[in-house]
């Protein structure tokens, strides 16, 4: 008897923790958020080269504002990372850890100053160059 109620301890501790974990690495409002893997899609950079778009899932873009005087162009053989530290999920500018890197070793870091998911009709209104 005592080992069957030790075990149901166990279990229960075992699923406590579990839930814990699970809400520490799950933001609270998600609806902004996107996870740091697998979600983002495509890139793209404004003309004036200070401003990202992000393309996550299929549907939402993101704009990224950097500092002034970025200068980011998108080329052939460039693409940009992300360095994922901390929690799995991207939900403002500080989760961003961003490199502009090409194929011939070239990398240059970009600090991300604002971060913001566009609403449809702001999506719509990027010119169609800029767009990721």
């Amino acid at each position: 008897m005592m080992k069957k109620q030790g075990m149901a301890v166990a279990a229960a501790l075992v699923l406590a923790l579990a839930g814990t974990t699970a809400r520490a690495t799950t933001p609270a409002n998600h609806r902004d958020c996107f996870p740091a893997g697998g979600s983002w899609q495509s890139w793209n950079v404004a003309e004036n080269g200070d401003v990202l778009y992000l393309r996550v899932h299929l549907n939402d873009i993101y704009r990224v504002d950097l500092t002034p005087g970025s200068r980011v162009y998108k080329q052939p053989n460039y693409f940009l990372v992300n360095r994922v530290h901390g929690s799995d999920w991207i939900c403002s500018a500080l989760d961003l850890d961003l490199i502009l890197a090409s194929d011939y070793g070239f990398q240059k870091p970009l600090i991300a100053v604002s971060m913001r998911k566009l609403t449809p009709q702001e999506a719509a209104a990027i010119p169609r160059k800029e767009r990721p």
